[in-house]
C-alpha cells in the first residue's frame, strides 16, 4: 500500500496562510479521489476538501472560498492551500487516500491515511 505523509502544518496568525502537502511514497497514488480531513480536540474528524483525478474539487462549506485543493500532474502530491485562516481552522489535518467508493466527504470511504499535520491558528 502506498504510504502518504502530510507536511506543511504550523503556527499562523488569524488571517494568514499555510500550504499543506501530502506525498505518496514509493509510487504515485492510484486512487480516483483524494481528500483532506481535519480533527480538532474533542471533535469528530470532518471533511475539508476532496479532488478527483480529473480535477473536480469539493469543499466543506466552512472552507469554501478560502481553501484550495490541488494535485500535481503525477498524482503523487496533494496540496491544500489555506488562506484567511481562522482560529476555528485549528486542527490536525489528515490526508485521505485509497478511496474505495461511497461519499467523498465520508472518512469511511478512504482506507489509507497519513499521520496528520498540526495547524494552529492564533487569534
Amino acid at each position: 500500500q502506498v504510504q502518504v505523509e502530510e507536511s506543511g502544518g504550523g503556527l499562523v496568525q488569524a488571517g494568514g496562510s499555510l500550504r499543506l502537502s501530502c506525498t505518496a511514497s514509493g509510487r504515485s497514488s492510484s486512487t480516483y479521489i483524494r481528500g483532506w480531513f481535519r480533527q480538532a480536540p474533542g471533535k469528530e474528524r470532518e471533511f475539508v476538501a476532496a479532488i478527483t483525478r480529473r480535477g473536480s474539487t469539493y469543499y466543506a462549506d466552512s472552507v469554501r472560498g478560502r481553501f484550495t485543493i490541488s494535485g500535481d500532474n503525477a498524482w503523487n502530491t496533494l496540496f491544500l492551500q489555506m488562506n484567511s485562516l481562522k482560529p476555528e481552522d485549528a486542527a490536525v489535518y489528515y490526508c485521505a487516500d485509497a478511496y474505495s467508493g461511497g461519499a467523498y466527504y465520508s472518512q469511511e470511504s478512504y482506507s489509507n491515511w497519513g499521520q496528520g499535520t498540526q495547524v494552529t491558528v492564533s487569534s
